[in-house]
C-alpha cells in the first residue's frame, strides 16, 4: 500500500488524539500539528516508529500552516475553544486559522480536508461561538470548495468537558442546575394546584460519543464518495438537561439535589464565573444552550457513513465513577 500522510491540527486535544489513534490503525502517517509538540510527544506511541510526528504549528500563523501541510494527501481541522482568552478569540480560531487550513491545503494540492465545526453553528445566533463556527465553515468552503464538514453535538468520551464538568461540579456542590426557560408555572388539575419547576427539562442534547467522531473522520477519508458534504453527527438518543443531570447522578451515586435555573439567574452567575482563568461557564455558553443541541435532520450523519452510534449509557461507568462517592460504584440506567 502507497505511504498515506495526513496533517491533524489540533491533534493533542480531546477529539483529536482519538483520530491519531484510529489514524494510526489504518495505516496512516500522521502529522501531529500542534501549539506545544512537547506536551504531544504521548502522540507517538499510538503508532509505529516514526508513524506519528508531533509538529508545532499555530494555526493563526499562515506560514506555519503551510509548512504542516506540504505533501500531505489529507488534512484533518479538529481546532476549537469553548472559550476566548487572550489572543484565542473565537474569530482568530474558528474562522482565520480555519481559513488558514483550508487555503495552504487548497494550494498545496491536498485531496481531502476535513473541518470539525459544531451542531448549532448558525450566523444569525446570539451566541458568538456558534456565529463564529458558521463563519468558519463559510471560510473553510470559500478556499476550498470540496471540504467535508462535520458538526457534532456535544462529544463525551473519558476525557470529555462535557459529563466530566458535571461529575467534577457533583463531588464539589450538593445541587446539580438544570437551565430551563419554561420552569417555575403553576399546574391546576382535578387534584388541585401545583408548581411545575422543571417545564420542559431544559435545553436538549443529543451526545455523540468521541470514538464515533473519530471513526467518521478516518471513514471519509478511506471513502473518496462520502467526502465533501456536511454531516450532522448525533448519538442515538437525546436527553433534556434535567436527563444529563440525572444520569451524573445515576453515575456517580451522589444522588445530588436538581434546582432548577432561570436562563436569567445563569446569565448573572456566568457574568463572574466567566472571570475566572478556566471559567467554568460563560455568558455565551448560557446563550448557547438556550439553543437545543441535537441533529434537526435533512444531512447525511452517522447513519450514512455506515456508523452505529454509541450511548452513553455504555460508556459513563467507564469513567464517571471517578466522582462516586467513597469509591461507590455507580450502576448503568436501565
Amino acid at each position: 500500500m502507497a505511504r498515506r500522510l495526513v496533517t491533524v491540527f489540533g491533534a493533542s486535544g480531546f477529539i483529536g488524539r482519538t483520530v491519531v489513534r484510529r489514524l494510526a490503525a489504518q495505516g496512516w502517517v500522521v502529522r501531529a500539528a500542534v501549539r506545544d509538540p512537547i506536551a504531544a510527544e504521548f502522540l507517538k506511541p499510538m503508532g509505529d516508529v516514526g508513524q506519528v510526528t508531533p509538529l508545532r504549528a499555530d494555526i493563526t500563523d499562515a506560514k506555519a500552516v503551510r509548512m504542516a501541510v506540504a505533501g500531505a494527501d489529507a488534512v484533518i481541522n479538529v481546532v476549537g475553544i469553548l472559550y476566548e482568552s487572550g489572543r484565542s478569540s473565537f474569530d482568530a480560531i474558528h474562522v482565520k486559522g480555519a481559513a488558514n487550513i483550508a487555503a495552504a491545503a487548497k494550494e498545496a494540492g491536498v485531496a481531502t480536508l476535513v473541518h470539525m465545526s459544531a451542531l448549532g453553528a448558525d450566523k444569525n445566533s446570539e451566541a458568538a461561538y456558534a456565529r463564529s463556527k458558521a463563519a468558519g465553515e463559510e471560510a473553510v468552503l470559500a478556499a476550498f470548495p470540496g471540504a467535508t464538514i462535520f458538526r457534532p453535538s456535544v462529544v463525551f468520551g473519558p476525557d470529555d468537558d462535557f459529563f466530566n464538568r458535571f461529575g467534577r461540579l457533583s463531588v464539589l456542590s450538593p445541587v446539580l442546575p438544570v437551565f430551563t426557560s419554561d420552569g417555575f408555572k403553576p399546574v391546576c388539575g382535578e387534584g388541585g394546584c401545583s408548581i411545575d419547576l422543571f417545564g420542559s427539562g431544559g435545553p436538549t442534547f443529543q451526545p455523540v460519543h468521541v470514538g464515533d467522531v473519530a471513526a467518521a473522520v478516518v471513514k471519509v477519508l478511506d471513502e473518496s464518495k462520502l467526502a465533501g458534504k456536511l454531516y450532522e453527527l448525533g448519538g442515538p438518543r437525546r436527553y433534556s438537561m434535567k436527563e444529563i443531570m440525572e444520569l451524573v447522578n445515576s453515575q456517580t451515586g451522589r444522588n445530588r439535589l436538581l434546582v432548577p435555573l432561570p436562563f436569567g439567574i445563569a446569565m448573572l452567575q456566568a457574568t463572574f464565573l466567566q472571570m475566572l482563568p478556566s471559567p467554568p461557564l460563560t455568558k455565551d455558553q448560557v446563550r448557547m444552550m438556550k439553543v437545543d443541541n441535537v441533529v434537526r435532520g435533512g444531512k447525511p450523519g452517522l447513519a450514512e457513513l455506515g456508523i452505529t452510534p454509541i450511548a452513553a449509557e455504555a460508556v459513563l461507568p467507564l469513567y464517571m465513577t471517578r466522582y462516586a462517592h467513597q469509591g461507590i460504584v455507580a450502576a448503568p440506567m436501565a
